[in-house]
């Protein structure tokens, strides 16, 4: 395992709250998680950790949703209770679980979440989920100057990263991302960028282009996504998986 402490002051290759990037990224993974759900109504479990706009939509289209987050959201049940640790949830209660915002990522002990989320899906049930991607962790140790723990990382087993908040975060190459789920019972469907194109060339081309921008970006970003499945390009990776 390579755990680092975190460094005050760093800066991240993350784009700042206030960019247009994110403004894409979010119609991004809108158009993801729309294409990935099932068709036919669902329990879905929601463990994302971001606001209500996705759980929303996986309302809107009509499924059964139970978000943990603070804060009602019409239509949706919602509890407050640890998303690491899925004691509270009974055996095979949902059809999907979608874990967006890097929430597996927060959890440092990634392994025994992911064996919870096979324990509580239905056989057949599948697995939408955001993690840091390492290309992301290997930005920041540089930008901090841990050129040793730099030079380690391909032999670490776990790789831990520190945010600007101090916090740790797990960061995953594809392949460890598909290793871990698969070593703990998900059959693996997919895993890809969540954006390919650069914040740079995102927020150039919306400055000039407004929604008319915007709308060939999210086009052009999906079909780039699924070109380059299994690389490591862009800030996180999305993966999808299957309980047999």
């Amino acid at each position: 395992m390579l755990s680092l402490d975190p460094s005050a002051g760093a800066p991240t290759p993350v784009p700042a709250p206030t960019s247009p990037y994110w403004l894409f990224y979010d119609e991004v993974a809108s158009a993801q998680l729309a294409a990935w759900v099932p068709e036919d109504r669902a329990r879905v479990l929601d463990l994302s950790l971001d606001g209500p706009a996705r759980v929303q939509l996986l309302r809107d289209l009509g499924h059964d949703v139970v978000r943990v987050g603070a804060g009602p959201v019409p239509g949706v049940h919602t509890v407050v209770a640890d998303t690491r640790l899925l004691s509270w949830v009974a055996d095979e209660s949902f059809d999907a679980v979608v874990a967006e915002s890097r929430a597996l990522s927060m959890s440092l002990a990634t392994e025994e979440t992911a064996r919870d989320l096979v324990r509580v899906l239905r056989p057949g049930g599948r697995m939408l989920l955001c993690v840091d991607s390492l290309t992301t962790g290997l930005a920041r140790l540089a930008d901090q100057g841990r050129w040793a723990e730099l030079a380690d990382v391909r032999s670490a087993d776990v790789v831990l990263v520190p945010d600007d908040d101090g916090t740790l975060t797990r960061c995953f190459w594809p392949e460890g991302l598909q290793a871990l789920l698969e070593d703990v019972g998900f059959d693996v469907e997919w895993v890809r960028p969540r954006t390919v194109l650069t914040p740079v060339t995102v927020e150039r081309a919306l400055a000039t282009g407004g929604l008319e921008a915007m709308r060939a970006l999210v086009r052009t970003e999906l079909r780039l996504a699924e070109e380059r499945e299994g690389e490591t390009p862009g800030i996180h990776l999305v993966g999808s998986a299957r309980k047999p």
